[in-house]
């Protein structure tokens, strides 16, 4: 009887623990709004000019956590953060000399921690955003004080979002993005969105600015939704967002992890197995013809994360960081950097385009 009775206190004690920590996550939830205005620092006072070429580069830096040495719980692996401090400086400082080094005139970067245990609470939002001679963005896809997996080394406390560059001025706001999650799996769940930029376009170099804006999507879309379900719906609403837009006169340049390969590079790196995370394919008609969906098909843009790399062989390999283009915005070029995965699980994706 006194076994059973432990037994009884014990279970009671877990529920009443396990209930009142869903009670707090609750009232602490984050709840954006459908739509927000986000802060652009230091806005340089002038845009770019038609015919112009411009460099866009995209990177999931997999908060500065994600490199050839780690691997993740909910891909298969044990990881569920880098085992120093070190380590995510050191991630930091070579995602930041590639960007220094590059011609870009704007950057898109996902995954960018501003205050989380699983990366030893560094804001790199701010570290990029100082050192970034122009403009910069950032808006929050996540945050929750404490995301209770993998049991019992938790993930803890994060917040992280997406984080634009640009060398010219203009406003910035913040788009939510249906989620397929219920309750009370949305409690520590991301809130996706796109961080969307209005640039201002001048007619010619050196002259002022007209009505036109070139709008700027950086985004990152579900990647562990049963089925793809989310995906497809975000990619959706994007793409009714994008439509809208070009019916105005805007130029149009949205760009991140899709988590999800183009209709045209689907054997590009086959699926040889099914991990936890299994890419979709983009549904291409909620587009239209003359839109233009960029991705390199010669290098992989995101390897699988069940364990440490050591070579391609070894891994799966996908291609799902690209671009979509308005009809209005000449492609000139798309380049995978191909970095074999030093710093992140993903590897950069250069875009050059121009307005016509």
């Amino acid at each position: 009887m006194i076994i059973i009775l432990i037994g009884a206190g014990f279970v009671l004690l877990t529920l009443l623990f396990a209930g009142g920590g869903l009670l707090w996550l609750n009232a602490n939830e984050y709840k954006p709004g459908d739509w927000e205005p986000v802060q652009v620092f230091s806005s340089p006072p002038h845009g770019p000019a038609r015919h112009q070429s411009l460099e866009l580069y995209s990177w999931n830096i997999g908060y500065a956590s994600l490199d050839a040495g780690a691997d993740f719980f909910m891909d298969g692996g044990k990881g569920v953060r880098p085992s120093s401090e070190k380590n995510v400086e050191e991630n930091i400082w070579a995602i930041q000399a590639l960007i220094s080094a590059s011609a870009a005139d704007i950057i898109f970067l996902q995954e960018v921690d501003v205050n989380s245990k699983r990366s030893y609470n560094i804001n790199q939002a701010a570290y990029f955003s100082e050192a970034w001679k122009g403009s910069s963005a950032f808006a929050l896809n996540y945050r929750c004080l404490f995301v209770p997996v993998p049991f019992p080394r938790f993930i803890g406390k994060v917040e992280s979002g997406l984080l634009t560059l640009n060398s010219y001025g203009g406003s910035a706001e913040r788009i939510s993005l249906p989620s397929p999650f219920s309750w009370p799996e949305r409690l520590a769940q991301l809130k996706r969105c796109l961080l969307v930029e209005r640039i201002p376009v001048q007619e010619h170099p050196g002259s002022g600015t007209g009505n036109t804006e070139l709008v700027l999507i950086n985004l990152h879309l579900e990647a562990y939704d049963t089925g793809g379900t989310g995906r497809t719906a975000q990619t959706r609403a994007l793409a009714e967002f994008l439509k809208t837009e070009y019916e105005k006169g805007n130029y149009c340049v949205a760009g991140g992890d899709f988590n999800q390969v183009f209709p045209d590079l689907k054997e590009a790196f086959p699926i040889r197995r099914q991990n936890n995370f299994a890419p979709t394919v983009v549904d291409d008609s909620l587009f239209g013809k003359d839109w233009i969906l960029a991705a390199d098909p010669s290098a992989p843009s995101c390897r699988s994360i069940g364990k440490p790399y050591n070579g391609r062989e070894e891994h799966q390999l996908y291609i799902i960081d690209g671009f979509i283009l308005s009809p209005n915005v000449k492609l000139i070029s798309v380049q995978t950097l191909d970095l074999d995965f030093k710093n992140s699980d993903h590897n950069p994706v250069k875009l050059t385009f121009s307005l016509k």
